[in-house]
This record gives structure tokens, sequence and C-alpha cells, in this order.
């Protein structure tokens, strides 16, 4: 019996990546699909495997990946591997991309989407306090918060304006429902 894909996706500093970590800390039968970054390791976040540029393209013509995309002038891809707990009939949970959602839903149609949001302010707090990108960098994400999901996606929606705890119950909740 195939699994449950749940693709949580949200602007930048809505906390997606707390409320993951925090997700599979509670409920040991999920499973948080590791996803490979153009980006160094020292930057922080989730755990990700760090690839450079040239290993990236390699292993996107090699066939490694289930999933892949570009944003914020990063690549990100999920491997085959990385979602092989779906056949093992295991709820895996993705950090993914809106730009991604169709692409996504078209080799995952079961797979459900999640949207984690926060107020704005809170959203600003949260990327200052990171420190990954610069003040034109979180202008540019905090433009690009207030999104619109692609035309017939439904998305449960978890809105992370409190503490991790309570976003991670709200998150809980929606895997759920």
């Amino acid at each position: 019996m195939a699994g449950q894909l749940f693709f949580v996706v949200g602007p930048s500093g809505a906390g997606k990546d707390t409320l993951l970590a925090g997700a599979v800390a509670q409920d040991s039968s999920l499973v948080w699909a590791q996803r490979c970054i153009t980006r160094p390791a020292l930057a922080g976040g989730e755990p990700f495997a760090e690839m450079t540029e040239p290993q990236f393209q390699a292993a996107l013509a090699a066939g490694d990946f289930a999933l892949h995309w570009a944003a914020h002038g990063l690549h990100y891809g999920v491997s085959h591997a990385a979602l092989a707990p779906l056949q093992q009939g295991k709820a895996v949970l993705l950090n993914g991309s809106r730009g991604a959602i169709l692409m996504a839903r078209a080799a995952f149609p079961d797979m459900r989407v999640i949207l984690v949001t926060a107020p704005i302010d809170v959203l600003a707090k949260r990327l200052s306090a990171r420190g990954r990108e610069t003040q034109s960098d979180i202008a540019a994400r905090l433009e690009r918060a207030g999104f619109e999901l692609p035309k017939g996606v439904f998305a449960s929606e978890v809105i992370n304006d409190s503490t991790p705890e309570i976003g991670v119950a709200r998150l809980l909740q929606a895997i759920k429902g």
C-alpha cells in the first residue's frame, strides 16, 4: 500500500522547517524527506544534502531526482530514495515550493498540499533572525509572501503565528485531518 505525500509550502519565514521537525519528533510514523540543495550546509535551516551546482546538474542528468525545482537562486531536488518510504505505506512530509506544486501533483497525484502561513510582521522578524538573507533578499521574500495556489489546488492551511508547540499541533491536525 502506498503512503501519503504531504507537500508543505508557504512563504519564507513561515516556520515550515520548525514545524516539520516538531511533527516528526512527536509522531514517529512520519518521515521528513531530505532535500538536496545548492546551498552551503553552513547556511543552516533544515537537515539537507549540500550540493554544488555541477553536482546537482549531474544528479539531475542521471535521473536521481523524483522532484526538482529552482527558487531564490538555488536548486532543490528530492531523490527517489528520499521518497521510498511512500512505497512502505509511510506518510512523508516534504518542504516543497509553491512553484513546484503542479509538477509534484503530476508525479504524485494523491499528494496533499499543506500551506503554512504567518502574518507579514512575523515573517519579517523570523527572516531577519535567521541571518541567511540580505535586507533586499528579505524584502523580496516578503513581497512574494502573499500568493495564491495554482487554480484547482486545495490546501489545508496552518497558521503559524504562535509558539512552535502550537504550530506543530496545528500541522499534526492538518496531517491527520
